[in-house]
């Protein structure tokens, strides 16, 4: 009896792991005990066993394999291409390496149960929901490959020297058993591909078949008859199920990740200015942020995208929200088709109001009939007759007689606070539907 492993002891030549087999194992966490209850529920994880007990030749060692898995003795499970293992600890306190080896699939079996899978689109649903389907074990065997193992498909392995299976190698086939039951990828992955190599594999399968065809019309080969229009529904609802489920949303960052610095002992290239682009990674950071924080709240789904800004909404929202320097200043006026001395008005609409407070300020528009008498009937209604200030017209805004004061109708329906300053028009707070209220915020009450 020894308490250890040591690697040479399974260095038979035929076990070396590849990179890329390595990558796909997966470990399972040790289950725990389960007193009194079957190792395998399912028929797939029945056949299992049946293996293992058509294979091993002393009982006595699988009954005190089953007593050591179900008082939990069986640790940690490592499933990977053609080895399962795990640590197995006797009542004694004892501790013994075992691995169960399994044949792989060669290259040529896996083309054929692809082929197999992208015919019947409906083996790998099943397998998705965690189901193994007798018909898929049967259509694998017709294509030559044995995807469940027989009598003497699983080769013990165990530093307890033991020549056949042992207590230690039946107590991890008995765990293993209840893994199957868990997720029948479990074996695929034992016969030499895991659920994601496998997904992937079937996408090129299925990608290449229709590339073929693509082909061969252009070639204009005549197409063989393709028989009834459409495709089944079966196939295609298991066709969109192959993809997997997608992930739980993720958790909001307490606030936006931090830019990293691009204050470099080496001079920028010509044009290029480090300081703007640090202010270009903090926006598009905070942006995300923001983005992600209202997709997670509730109702998201109901809400309509918001639409895309044109290069000058842009050019205005960094120079409102970005802080940049002010050399940088120069060239977001430059972009929003400012002047340096117009930009503030239109930083000012845009932290009032977006891109529809942006646009009352730019634009300078008539009201259609419809829109004059809704806007006019408001007014008349904002205050008592002899309350209402003298307001002059013109198209979609109302100016105070000393020409001071002013509101603009947004296509919005809402009404927009102006005041001059220094002879020129400059947002005096956000919009409102009453125009009573904004007059009163032009006027700065």
């Amino acid at each position: 009896m020894r308490d250890g492993y040591e690697a040479e002891e399974f260095a038979d030549g035929g076990d070396e792991r590849e990179d890329g087999a390595a990558a796909q194992e997966r470990t399972f966490a040790a289950l725990p005990p389960a007193p009194g209850r079957g190792f395998a529920v399912s028929w797939w994880g029945k056949a299992w066993l049946k293996a293992l007990e058509d294979t091993a030749l002393d009982l006595r060692q699988l009954k005190a394999g089953r007593r050591v898995a179900r008082e939990g003795g069986v640790g940690a499970v490592s499933v990977r291409p053609g080895r399962i293992t795990a640590v197995v600890r006797e009542r004694n306190g004892s501790t013994y390496r075992s691995d169960v080896l399994l044949q792989e699939l060669d290259e040529q079996e896996w083309g054929r149960f692809l082929g197999m899978a992208t015919e019947r689109t409906g083996h790998i649903a099943a397998l998705l929901d965690r189901e193994m389907p007798p018909h898929l074990v049967e259509d694998a065997a017709a294509a030559g490959m044995d995807l469940l193992p027989g009598i003497g498909d699983l080769e013990p392995r165990c530093t307890c020297e033991a020549w056949d299976h042992c207590l230690h190698t039946a107590a991890l086939c008995y765990q293993v058993a209840r893994l199957l039951d868990q997720d029948p990828f479990v074996l695929l992955l034992m016969r030499g591909r895991g659920e994601r190599m496998l997904l992937d594999g079937l996408q090129e399968r299925i990608a290449a078949t229709a590339g073929t065809a693509d082909v061969t019309a252009g070639a204009g080969v005549p197409a063989p008859d393709p028989g009834p229009i459409g495709v089944p529904a079966e196939q295609v609802y298991a066709a969109g199920s192959i993809l997997p489920a997608l992930p739980a949303p993720p958790v909001l960052p307490g606030e936006p990740g931090p830019a990293p610095s691009l204050d470099t002992e080496t001079d920028p290239e010509a044009g290029v200015d480090p300081t703007a682009l640090e202010m270009l990674v903090r926006d598009a950071a905070a942006r995300a942020h923001r983005m992600l924080a209202d997709a997670l709240a509730p109702g998201h789904e109901g809400r309509p995208v918001p639409e895309g800004l044109t290069a000058r909404q842009d050019a205005v929202r960094l120079a409102a929200e970005a802080r940049p320097e002010p050399w940088i200043v120069h060239r977001l006026a430059s972009g929003a088709g400012k002047t340096r001395a117009g930009l503030p008005a239109a930083v000012a609409a845009w932290r009032y109001g977006g891109a529809t407070a942006l646009a009352v300020l730019d634009e300078d528009r008539p009201l259609d009939g419809e829109a004059l008498a809704r806007a006019r009937f408001r007014l008349a209604e904002a205050w008592e007759e002899d309350e209402a200030p003298r307001l002059r017209a013109e198209r979609n805004r109302w100016t105070s007689a000393d020409g001071g004061l002013q509101l603009r109708y947004g296509p919005d329906g809402r009404w927009y606070p102006y005041r001059k300053e220094n002879g020129q028009w400059f947002p005096a707070g956000p919009s409102d539907d009453d125009p009573a209220a904004a007059w009163a915020e032009a006027q700065g009450v």
